[in-house]
This record gives structure tokens, C-alpha cells and sequence, in this order.
């Protein structure tokens, strides 16, 4: 996506920046980067900020960051380091757990040029890769020669092959094809002396003193190290014994970027099942379902993975799952779908379980992995919303063990009053956990040394290994004498001094390691609450703590939408920039609230930029598995930023819109301001005057007003009432939607009100972070309402943006009055409206094929259940797109935006369209949706209401 940079906007905002009044630069880095790499080298407080964190408890802030273009330019960019003792980080995705992806010298970037594959060869089952390259990127690309690449974490969609070496990851299929290390065949690695290494088996390639290390310790290494399947922790050096063949790359795998950098890697393939089935299987609780994991490992599973119950609470799949405190979901494969069915059904006859069930639709059983693996975010909140974290996030047990491992496990969080939930790896003893450490005060981090240490007691005790999967990092690193003993730790520094004798690569990871409590994430925050204007319901009114939502999991830097209905996060996946992922923007805010690196508060420039391309589509809030929203924390930033101060353009032209409109409804001069936007040099001058992207056509104002029509027509009765919301954009832009509406209202048997005039969600105020003005329209809104809400009549908004304005953003700006929350729970779609008041109403058959997209508020706020169980009823075949139009209110409409906006709509919406067939009804419930198809696709995009209502017509 690197190739679009500069297209959006102002194009600097994609180029290398910074400079040496960030840092003063003592020792002339930046100068000496810039001169060496040929790649980009970013001194910038942005990028900086950025890269601070990991998905980890850690903390280090780079001095610099530098995306590599080419061998050549990480071994330049090393010897700049060497030259001046500058450590050095490699990183791709950033989304270690114990801290290994953070530096506070030069950090490489690998993501952004370095993420090619540079062969597949179909015959040897291999393939060359890059470290920046996406694990599914990959997985895609071996998919049509029946391969994959046999590891699968549950960040497959974010993580890299470069970060999958450097921890030897595993995921959820390691019981059939074991860690990353078990699928590397040659790796080329450059050393930070700047020599370049083809590790494979044999010595031939080994780094000077290496060979006579290992062959002087050769009774260490055959007796130091516990044999398990997921033995993560330290390195791997009993893979250079003699009766291993001396396999350099294997000893590679999990060294943490500690002893050199991959430049490049040769990795196996598998085949993959042609056909899959998922077995669920129900028990009691998490011990019975951890002792009956291990034997299960006979029958040839694909997986064997464990969960509780505290984790799908909530969720869409709870009542998918069969009876039971805990689950074990058991992977089969075939090369039918009845042979991966039948293997299914075996293991659930052998299994001694409460119930079951077997999925073998593709669909269900990708909604079903998708609670696992959104566990690592899910996790990260107790059932009572307070936080938890990681630290002991992957420890692994002999997977017979597991059981007796985890009633320890759970008698040790007891005795320090403490919580967490297991899941994870259950077949290969691996326990994935976020527990609920206080890691904000001195007494609550000094209790998460203690129950480290006794935790690593009791894993030694186990004869497990403190990483099944993640690695050391700093969280376990310190401990590691206790699992392996003063001698071999000794030996592991020894062997990181033959690898990288200037000790530059990623110090205080794994080797003279940090102490596991120093430099935790929290400490540069604010420890009293910051003063805002939402109310932050879920995060205890502490703006901090929502910002805190963001562990890192990353599931927003997806190149594609999360799912086939996905939103987040479009701008992300225009731009491919960190700065424009939900995480990145977290990061900012973050750093925000630090004050050491964004040093100017809400006054921040980078914090602003950062938040220029949010779309404020809202997917984050149901996409992201902590449910950070970006939307708001992006109005509360502009709130603070401009207070006091003169604002964009497009915040009075487009924020101000309910009052332009209703001024030009009230004088009738929507036909003259029609007329005037039709003429070209009048037009560019207005939209230069506003703020408004020159390349938009300004929409056409309604002559007459929905209110104005509904004052002329004669009113019909129902048996029962509701309320049409009239929106601004129904109102004053489409008022045919709310005409349709009522005309389907009227012919299910219901009485149509519309509120008294003046009520406004107050929309467009709260999006360009208007929020005193958004308040005080709500609150006079609740005044005109209250006789409505104390009817307790529902209240129809065709809008989704409007409706999911007064779900959410009504009630977190003014909680404090009880009407909000009132009038928060009578908001209706359309659909659920229908489905609610006249469940008997049989909508006319219409019998077309649909193509469009979920309005992302509705996706984020609503659901559209009720919608499609409607477009069922009326014999509308297909599904909607997800993503985001890249209108999204008047983002796509500001100056400097249009290229972007353009960009999200061409990455689901345009494409359904065009290629559906011509009697394909085209839906958009949202009017930007729609605003967007008709001046990109020159299609009519409409509200169902307007469907359904053409169709009573002909009936």
C-alpha cells in the first residue's frame, strides 16, 4: 500500500520526517541514517510514539525508526548503530506479549518494503519469503496449491514471518504441525558485526566460536532442557547437538532479533485438509476440559484448544455452544467434508463430555474461531469491566499435566487475590491468560513480582517451560535460572556474545534481561482522572482507561476487513500506515497523556494528523475484540484541541448543517442554493469557502422538507404507535426515505408521529468534536421529547449515523439526565421497529437479488439482524458488503480527504456493486452510503424503507 503514499491529502504526511530538533541527535544518527539507507528513516515525535509499545506491558521509546528497503539496507543501517553503540529492534507487526518489540535505539520496520514472497514452489512445498510478509498473505498465496504455511497464530491476519521466527510461534495447529522452528528450512541472517549467514543444518555457516561452545558443553545441553512440545523459553541450543544435525536455523528460531537480524527465509509447507469439521465439546469447567485434552492427542487432531466460559459471555456464539462451563474445540480434516465430519464425530463418541456439537459449515465454524481468537483482546476485560494484563500469557505444562498444572495455577491467583482466565493451546499444555494485576500502583506492581516469581516456581514444578509461545522477552527473561539453572543461562550468554559481540541487538531481552517491572507501560500516565467531556461509561469515566482499551492485538492493521461484514479500519487499510490504525492512534493519545514524547497535550499537531483520516465509522467499537472507539476519543481530542480557538472551515460548514438546513428550510431558499451550486465558479468558490474537497459535487437540498410534507397529508390510525425520527439528512436531504417509511408504517398497521420540531441527535456537532454545542442540542432535544419518552413510545431513525448518535453519544454527553438514557432505549431501525410493532406484517415479495453495503454505524452500533431477517422475509437474496463507503459524514467531504474517501469505497462497496447483476437492488440505508454511490458509481443506492414501499405500490 506504500505505493499509494502521498496520493492523500497533503503528501508529506507520507514521507520521511523528523529531524534533530526531536532528539538534538548527539551523535548525528539521523545524518548517518539518511545518508546509509535508502529506505525510510523517521526521527519524527510520530513515529517515535508509535512504536513505543508492543502488545505487551512494556514501555521504550526508539530513537529512531527505519523501514529497510533491502538487505543492503539493514546491514548500512547496523553498521550506523555499531558505529555509534545504538541498539538495534527488529519489528513487524508489533504484537509480541513480552516486550521483545521494543528499543530505545533504532527500531527496523520490515512491514512496509521488506514483506514480499519472493517464490512459491508448489512441487518442493516451499517458499521464500521476506520477515515482513503477513502470515496470510502467505497462507493466501500456498491456498490454491492445496498448501499452507502449518503455524497460525491468532494474529494470522497482522503478524509476520520475520516476528513468527523471532518467537517461534505456534497457534492453534501445532498439534499436527508443530512451531515455526519445525517449518524453517534456511534462514539468511545478518549479524550485527555485519556478516551475512545462511543458517541451515550443519556448521558450515555458524558465527566464529559458536561450534566450540556447544561442543564444550555437550552434557548440558543433552540434560538442561525439558522435553515438551511447546518449550519456547531461552534458546534452543540442544537443536546444535550432534544427533540433531547441528540445525542452525532451528536453533535461530526464538532468539527474539537477540542474535541477528532475518533478512530473508526458505519455509515449509503443508497440506492442507480439503475438507474440515470442528468438534466443541462441553465439560464442567476448565479443569475437566484441560484433563481431558491430552487424550484426545491420539485421534489425529488438527486442534485441541480450551476455553472457559467467562470468555464467550456476551458474545453472538454463546448460544452456539453446547452445555457446559468450559469447551475443548477439536479440529478435524479430510479430504471430504463426511471424512472430517466422521473423524469429528469419533472424537466425540471417545470423549466423555457434558454435550456437543459438531460445525462443519465454514461460516459457523469461523464465527466460532473467531471468539478464540479474539480472546487476547477479550481477555484483557474481567466480567466486571476492570482490566487485566498480560505477564504469564503463555507458560506451557506437559500436556498430561495440564489439569493438575492449572488447579496450582488457580490457587496461586487466589492466594494473591487475583484474577484471570485461562484458555489457549490445551492439547499442547500451552495456558494463555490476561489477569487482573494492578499494575498502575507500587504496592500492585510489587504483587506482580511475587506472583511471577511463585508462578515460575510452579511451572519449573510442572516440568513446563515459562513461554509456550510468545517468548521471554523482559516478562519472563529474568526468570529463566529457575527453569533452566545458573550454568545453562551462563552458556546462553556466552553464545549471544559470539552472535552479537557488541551486545546492539535488543538488549535486556532473554539474555542480562531487564528486571521484569521496570519500564511497564503505565507508569508515564496521569494517575488522576483527566478532565473530559463524554462520560466514558465502561472505562469508570477515566479517559485514560480508555485509552488503555488498547493492549496491541492489532487486529485493525488487517489488510482486509476482520470479516466478510468487517469494518475496521478502513483508513488503514488505504494508507498501510501505522498512524492510521485504531492501535496507532491509541498510541498517540497514549503517548498524549505520557507527556514525554507528544509533549503539547491536546495542542498536539501529531495527535491531530494522526486522527485527520479516522473516519469516525465507529467499527472499532464492535470489531476491535477490547472495543476501543476511536470516534469518540477522536471528538473528544477535537473538542479540547480547538477549544478556544478558531476551527477548520468544514467544522461550520458541515458541523453547523442542521442549522444551515433549517435556515434555508424556513426561508425557502433551498431551490435558489440549488441553483447557485450548479454554477461551476460559484461552486468552487463556496466549497473552497467551506472547507469542502474540491473534486465533491455539493448534494442537492429538498425543495420540501419531510416535516413540511407530513404538515399537508392527512394522518392515518394504527393499532400501535411510533415515533419517525426526522433526522437532518432525512429531513432536508432524502425525505423520500422518511415518505417510504411512512408508507410501510401505515400498511403494517401503524400510527405514525413524528416528534415537535427542533430535535436533533447532534450528529455532525459531536463528530467535528463540537461537543459543548453537541450538548446543549441534546439537551434541548430531551426537553421538546419528554412527553414521548415518558409514553414510552418508539422512536424510528432512519439514519443510521443519527440513531447510533443517540444509542451511544446521547447517553456518554449527558448521563447525568435520565431521559438520555430513555430516549437511548426507545431508538429503532426500521427494521426492528417492524419486527417489534407488527410482527404479523408480511412485507410484498419482491424477489431480487440485493448488493450494497451495512451502514458501519449500524454494524457497530445497531446490528442488522432485524434488516436482514426483513430482506428474508421480502425475498431479497445476498448479502451486504462490510467496510466503510469512505463518506462516513462529512469526512469524505472535507478538503484533503477526498483520495481516501474514494480509496475505502473501492475496497468492498464499488466492487459489489459492479459486479452485480442489472436486477440487483441496490440498498444503502445511510445517506452518505448513498451520497457515495451516486457520485463515484453513478448508482442509486436505497433505503429499504424505499424498496419496500415501491413494492406495496404494485401490489
Amino acid at each position: 500500500m506504500s505505493d499509494l503514499d502521498g496520493d492523500f491529502g497533503d503528501p508529506g504526511r507520507f514521507k520521511d520526517s523528523g529531524g534533530p530538533g526531536a532528539l538534538g541527535d548527539p551523535h548525528g544518527l539521523e545524518r548517518a541514517l539518511r545518508a546509509a539507507v535508502r529506505g525510510a528513516v523517521d526521527l519524527s515525535v510520530t513515529a517515535r510514539a508509535l512504536h513505543t509499545m508492543d502488545a505487551s506491558n512494556y514501555r521504550r521509546v526508539p530513537a529512531a525508526v527505519v523501514a529497510p528497503r533491502d538487505a543492503d539496507d539493514v546491514r548500512a543501517a547496523l553498521e550506523v548503530c555499531r558505529e555509534r553503540a545504538v541498539p538495534v529492534v527488529a519489528r513487524g507487526a508489533g504484537t509480541s506479549i513480552a516486550g521483545q518489540a521494543t528499543g530505545t535505539g533504532v527500531v527496523l520496520d520490515f512491514t512496509r518494503h521488506m514483506n514480499g514472497l519472493l517464490s512459491l514452489d508448489p512441487e518442493a512445498r516451499t517458499a521464500v519469503v521476506q520477515p515482513g510478509l503477513v502470515l496470510d498473505d502467505l497462507r493466501s498465496a500456498a491456498a490454491p496449491h492445496g498448501l499452507t504455511f502449518g503455524p497460525d497464530p491468532s494474529t494470522h491476519s497482522r503478524c509476520t514471518l520475520g516476528g513468527m521466527i523471532g518467537n517461534n510461534s505456534c497457534g492453534a495447529h501445532s498439534v499436527a504441525w508443530g512451531t515455526t522452528a519445525d517449518n524453517i528450512r534456511q534462514l539468511s541472517v545478518l549479524t550485527s558485526p555485519g556478516d551475512t549467514l545462511r543458517l541451515a543444518q550443519g556448521w558450515d555457516s555458524a558465527p566464529d566460536g559458536l561450534r566450540t561452545l556447544v561442543e564444550g558443553d555437550l552434557a548440558l545441553l543433552r540434560t538442561g532442557f525439558p522435553d515438551l512440545p511447546r518449550r519456547i523459553s531461552g534458546y534452543a541450543l540442544d537443536a546444535l547437538l550432534p544427533e540433531r544435525g547441528a540445525d542452525l536455523a532451528r536453533a535461530f528460531c526464538g532468539s527474539e532479533g537477540t542474535l541477528g537480524i532475518v533478512t530473508e527465509a526458505v519455509v515449509r509447507l503443508v497440506e492442507a485438509p480439503r475438507a474440515r469439521a470442528l468438534a466443541v465439546l462441553g465439560y464442567a469447567d476448565e479443569n475437566a476440559a484441560a484433563e481431558a485434552a491430552a487424550g484426545l492427542l491420539p485421534h489425529g487432531p488438527l486442534t485441541v484448544e480450551g476455553m472457559a466460559a467467562d470468555l464467550v459471555r456476551g458474545t453472538s456464539q454463546e448460544n452456539a455452544l453446547p452445555r457446559g462451563g468450559a469447551w475443548l474445540f477439536v479440529e478435524t480434516g479430510g479430504a471430504s467434508a463426511a471424512e472430517a465430519r466422521a473423524r469429528a464425530e469419533t472424537i466425540v463418541r471417545a470423549a466423555d463430555v457434558l454435550d456437543a456439537v459438531v460445525v462443519d459449515d465454514p461460516a459457523r465454524q469461523r464465527a466460532l474461531w473467531r471468539v478464540r481468537e479474539d480472546a487476547s483482546g477479550t481477555a484483557t476485560r474481567m466480567p466486571d469491566g476492570s482490566e487485566a494484563w498480560p505477564g504469564w500469557e503463555d507458560c506451557a505444562v506437559p500436556p498430561a499435566r495440564l489439569g493438575a498444572y492449572l488447579r496450582d495455577f488457580r490457587a496461586l491467583l487466589a492466594a494473591h487475590g487475583l484474577r484471570g482466565t485461562p484458555y489457549g493451546h490445551f492439547g499442547d499444555g500451552c495456558i494463555h491468560v490476561r489477569i487482573d494485576f494492578d499494575l498502575l500502583s507500587t504496592e500492585g506492581v510489587a504483587r506482580f513480582r511475587r506472583f511471577s516469581e511463585e508462578l515460575a516456581d510452579v511451572v519449573v514444578a510442572h516440568g513446563g517451560s515459562l513461554s509456550g509461545e510468545h517468548g521471554d522477552g523482559q516478562a519472563r527473561a529474568e526468570l529463566l535460572p529457575k527453569m533452566y539453572g545458573p550454568d545453562l543461562v551462563a552458556l546462553f550468554a556466552r553464545v549471544k556474545d559470539v552472535w552479537d559481540p557488541a551486545g546492539l541487538l535488543n538488549p535486556g531481552m532473554l539474555v542480562r534481561p531487564a528486571p521484569l517491572d521496570a519500564g511497564l507501560r503505565f507508569a508515564p500516565l496521569p494517575r488522576e482522572p483527566v478532565d473530559v467531556a463524554f462520560g466514558y461509561p465502561h472505562d469508570g469515566g477515566d479517559f485514560s482507561a480508555a485509552v488503555r482499551r488498547c493492549v496491541g492485538v492489532a487486529r485493525c492493521r488487517t489488510a482486509t476487513a476482520s470479516s466478510p461484514t468487517g469494518v475496521m479500519c478502513p483508513s488503514f487499510r488505504v494508507t498501510g500506515e501505522e498512524e492510521h490504525s485504531t492501535r496507532g492512534r491509541a498510541r498517540l493519545l497514549h503517548e498524549m497523556l505520557a507527556g514525554e514524547v507528544v509533549t503539547d497535550g491536546w495542542r498536539s499537531t501529531e495527535v491531530r494528523d494522526a486522527l485527520d483520516l479516522c473516519l469516525s465509522c465507529k467499527g472499532c467499537r464492535s470489531d476491535c475484540p477490547v472495543g476501543v472507539d476511536m470516534a469518540t476519543y477522536k471528538a473528544e481530542f477535537l473538542h479540547h484541541h480547538y477549544e478556544g480557538r478558531r476551527r477548520p472551515a468544514a467544522h461550520y460548514a458541515m458541523g453547523w448543517l442542521p442549522r444551515w438546513l433549517r435556515a434555508m428550510a424556513l426561508t425557502r431558499t433551498a431551490p435558489v442554493v440549488n441553483a447557485l451550486a450548479r454554477i461551476g465558479p460559484l461552486a468552487a468558490l463556496g466549497k473552497r469557502l467551506g472547507g469542502i474537497a474540491p473534486e465533491r459535487s455539493i448534494p442537492a437540498v429538498a425543495p420540501r422538507t419531510l416535516r413540511q410534507w407530513w404538515r399537508g397529508r392527512p394522518k392515518r390510525q394504527g393499532a400501535r404507535r411510533v415515533v419517525l425520527w426526522p433526522d437532518t439528512f432525512t429531513d432536508h436531504l432524502s425525505p423520500a426515505v422518511g415518505r417510504a417509511a411512512v408508507r410501510v408504517f401505515e400498511a403494517a398497521g401503524l400510527t405514525v408521529e413524528l416528534p415537535p420540531k427542533g430535535v436533533c441527535c447532534g450528529l455532525t456537532y459531536v463528530s467535528t468534536g463540537q461537543l459543548d454545542r453537541a450538548r446543549a442540542v441534546l439537551r434541548a432535544t430531551l426537553d421538546r421529547v419528554a412527553p414521548l419518552l415518558a409514553a414510552g413510545t418508539p422512536v424510528v431513525v432512519l439514519e443510521p449515523s443519527c440513531a447510533a448518535a443517540l444509542k451511544t453519544d446521547l447517553v456518554e454527553l449527558v448521563g447525568d439526565d435520565p431521559r438520555a438514557h430513555r430516549l437511548a432505549a426507545s431508538v429503532r431501525t426500521f427494521a426492528q421497529a417492524l419486527e417489534e410493532l407488527a410482527p404479523d406484517w408480511r412485507p410484498p415479495h419482491i424477489g431480487r437479488p440485493v448488493a450494497g453495503q451495512t451502514h458501519c454505524h449500524q454494524h457497530a452500533v445497531l446490528g442488522d439482524t432485524a434488516e436482514r431477517r426483513l430482506r428474508t422475509k421480502a425475498g431479497l437474496a445476498g448479502e451486504l458488503s462490510g467496510g466503510c463507503c469512505g463518506l462516513a459524514g462529512n469526512f469524505g467531504f472535507e478538503r484533503g480527504h477526498y483520495a481516501v474517501s474514494a480509496a475505502c469505497a473501492e475496497e468492498q462497496l464499488l466492487p459489489s456493486v459492479r459486479r452485480a447483476p442489472a436486477e440487483t437492488v441496490v440498498l444503502a440505508d445511510g445517506y452518505s452510503c448513498r451520497t457515495q454511490l451516486g457520485q463515484l458509481a453513478g448508482v442509486r443506492g436505497r433505503h429499504l424503507a424505499e424498496v419496500l414501499a415501491e413494492a406495496l405500490e404494485t401490489v
